[in-house]
């Protein structure tokens, strides 16, 4: 039964034709670029909507492939990213142990992803068994993979280019101890988000000339302890321009606008969790490469309701 549902999600992917999905329509003058970034966090192996409770007829990878697919044919300049824990949470994970995951996902032509505590439910080794699986990249900057096998294959950072905008990405880890058993993340590092963040983005800003910087986060959006979220990394960058999280499943109904050490506006963003919603931000550029304007959507994720 399970053999034939992953060849029927293959099939609806492959042979989809996209959704008229409405969305906010931006009206662009000569001298101005627009980046669309579509995101997604904690999907946690829902493949299939969901089929009871507040979210039915929600989520699913064959629908989310078909609103992408719609969304790229009318926009020119489109980034898909994940803020982490693809894994864990449905019997397709125990079944396959991540494969069909990253299968759907290089499908979609997710462009880059960073890891969630539940990315290492399987080990380092089932992680890296499975990394075969994904034709996108992974960005971690903060876990320091040196002394395992995941080391040289887990990017500090990517640099993607949009009609000669250049979006530098890199990604924040949560702190795995207490949150997953050392056996299975072994000799990871964690490094204080804060310190690389401000480390790797003030690179790309100033070494790499990024005319944006993206992080990747799954610390989670905020605490009422001291612990490091998305809203302190915001507070305490200089460089940062949008943060996609993860990891605290917040539905958002808009993003969240944080003021940072230079009196800088910050962008973050989270779509809650099960492939319920696709966060959806439009960037507007002028002709100098500066951000003008962003609109940002969170869409529900609605059954096709195939037969």
């Amino acid at each position: 039964m399970i053999m034939n549902r992953k060849q029927f999600i293959y099939n609806t992917i492959l042979a989809t034709t996209g959704l008229s999905m409405p969305f906010n329509s931006v009206d662009l003058n000569k001298k101005q670029k627009k980046l669309t970034i579509l995101h997604t966090n904690d999907m946690h192996s829902h493949i299939f909507p969901f089929k009871s409770g507040k979210y039915k007829g929600l989520g699913g990878m064959a629908e989310r492939a078909s609103l992408i697919k719609s969304i790229r044919e009318r926009n020119d300049n489109v980034l898909l990213l994940d803020a982490g824990d693809i894994f864990q949470g449905t019997p397709y994970f125990n079944f396959f142990g991540g494969e069909l995951e990253f299968k759907l996902m290089s499908e979609m032509n997710y462009d880059a992803a960073t890891l969630g505590n539940h990315d290492f439910d399987n080990g380092i080794k089932g992680f890296n068994d499975k990394l075969k699986y994904a034709k996108f990249s992974f960005i971690n900057s903060n876990y320091d993979f040196s002394n395992t096998i995941l080391n040289g294959k887990i990017k500090k950072f990517k640099i993607f280019k949009k009609d000669q905008i250049k979006i530098g990405v890199f990604g924040l880890g949560v702190e795995l101890d207490g949150l997953v058993q050392k056996r299975l993340y072994g000799d990871t590092i964690y490094n204080d988000p804060i310190e690389v963040a401000n480390e790797v983005s003030s690179k790309l800003k100033f070494d790499y000339d990024c005319d944006m910087i993206v992080c990747l986060s799954h610390l989670g959006l905020e605490y009422e302890s001291d612990k490091v979220s998305d809203l302190k990394v915001a507070k305490n960058s200089s460089c940062i321009d949008l943060i996609i999280g993860g990891h605290t499943h917040s539905f958002l109904e808009k993003s969240i606008i944080v003021t940072n050490q230079i009196n800088k506006k910050v962008i973050v963003s989270q779509a809650g969790y099960g492939g319920i919603k696709l966060g959806r931000l439009d960037f507007i550029f002028n002709k100098k490469n500066e951000i003008r304007k962003v609109i940002s959507t969170l869409k529900d994720i609605k059954s096709l309701n195939f037969s």
